[in-house]
């Protein structure tokens, strides 16, 4: 099973990563699936694509720098190409449970265009099936989670520090109706760094399918 969504995702990743041209400055994702786009994009350069990218983790700039693949500073970027967690009709997402979450929103909102690849496992109806992360300050912590559970969320902290000096609470909402609701919402809870919930921001969902053949479905909202 394993073996076959590693095969998905990097039917996705390749695909995306075809849309990368000479001298763009290219945002890259963190996780497992971000690691085929890297590796498709080390591919490239070694046949001669220049590019300059900007890891969205300090995990991503040492494997980036393994593969070859130049670092820029300044998060301004072409395109930049991620995987998601969950992905809805409305190519709404949640992202972050790698837990960088916060440098992946940063990067992408950056972006003059960010791309997702996924495999079909991550399409949803409706955001919420799994947890959202949401990254909040150490200090006062446990006040961020009652505010967060009294949007109907069940907070836990999980046991790791960020990149930024923060922590991670992984929320159980169930399904959620309103995104964009909630999205500001948690907006405005004093303590809150960022929340996984990336909203109207991909613009093109590269989706690895079983069965579908070589090339993976691609996803875009009506213009």
């Amino acid at each position: 099973m394993a073996d076959e969504l590693n095969a998905l995702k990097k039917l996705a990743a390749d695909s995306a990563v075809t849309q990368v041209a000479n001298d763009m400055v290219v945002g890259l994702g963190t996780g497992s699936t971000a690691e085929f786009v890297l590796q498709a994009l080390a591919a490239r350069i070694r046949e001669g694509l220049r590019i300059t990218g900007v890891p969205t983790s300090e995990r991503t700039a040492a494997r980036a720098r393994e593969l070859g693949i130049p670092l820029a500073v300044d998060v301004a970027t072409d395109i930049a190409i991620d995987g998601s967690d969950e992905v809805d009709p409305q190519l709404n997402l949640i992202k972050g449970r790698g837990g960088a979450l916060l440098r992946e929103k940063i990067v992408a909102g950056s972006s003059a265009r960010f791309i997702v690849v996924i495999d079909e496992t991550k399409l949803v109806s409706r955001l919420g099936a799994g947890i959202l992360p949401i990254e909040v300050v150490q200090f006062g912590w446990q006040a961020t989670a009652r505010r967060i559970e009294q949007l109907g969320a069940k907070p836990q902290r999980r046991d790791l520090v960020t990149d930024n000096g923060n922590y991670i609470l992984d929320c159980i909402f169930g399904p959620i109706e309103n995104p964009k609701s909630l999205a500001m919402e948690l907006d405005h809870i004093t303590g809150i760094v960022e929340h996984g919930l990336f909203i109207g921001m991909a613009a093109e969902v590269h989706v690895g399918q079983r069965g579908a053949g070589p090339q993976p479905m691609l996803l875009k909202l009506p213009q």
